[in-house]
């Protein structure tokens, strides 16, 4: 995407282009475009969105909720989280929690080992939590990705990020999909 040799003043060019492209765009908008264009270039950035609080008329109000339960984000904790997501498999399983970790806590990456406490304390644990992971990131496209390795043996602690694919097929999961 960008090297050492990119001209500070092309950046500073499209970032004005982008500016001027997104001054017409509501909030909302905004962050699509803004996601689009991460995922297009490969950029790692976390955009937060302002809650706003419009006055909705009720049936409006039913699809937002439609939306929120759909995204994972009325969720009030992880059990009701797994529980609509009907889970059918070891990996599965663990896409739930990732996905808990990365979207609704807002964590950057997550270990395997936490990954299957929470499973445990939900009465799901996995038997082999490295197979599950692995069985996400060998899917084509992969559902998972490995970020760090910390340790030399094939058991060191690995941390893991959803991809965008992965959080995808979440959200198809709560739609009941």
């Amino acid at each position: 995407m960008m090297d050492k040799s990119t001209d500070p003043l092309a950046e500073i060019e499209a970032m004005k282009a982008v500016a001027e492209a997104l001054t017409p765009l509501d909030e909302t908008s905004c962050g699509r475009v803004l996601r689009w264009a991460s995922d297009r270039f490969g950029a790692d950035i976390h955009i937060v969105q302002q809650p706003t609080a419009p006055v909705m008329e009720e049936e409006d109000q039913q699809g937002e909720d439609d939306k929120k339960q759909a995204s994972g984000q009325s969720y009030s904790d992880i059990a009701d989280l797994y529980t609509a997501s009907i889970p059918a498999n070891d990996p599965e399983k663990a896409l739930i929690v990732g996905y808990w970790f990365q979207v609704i806590e807002g964590q950057a990456d997550f270990d395997s080992q936490r990954i299957n406490k929470e499973l445990k304390h939900l009465g799901h644990g996995v038997t082999n939590i490295t197979s599950a992971m692995s069985s996400l990131i060998g899917r084509k496209p992969a559902l998972v990705m490995q970020t760090k390795k910390s340790g030399n043996s094939q058991q060191a602690r690995k941390k893991y990020k959803l991809t965008h694919e992965g959080i995808k097929r979440v959200k198809e999961m709560l739609a009941g999909s």
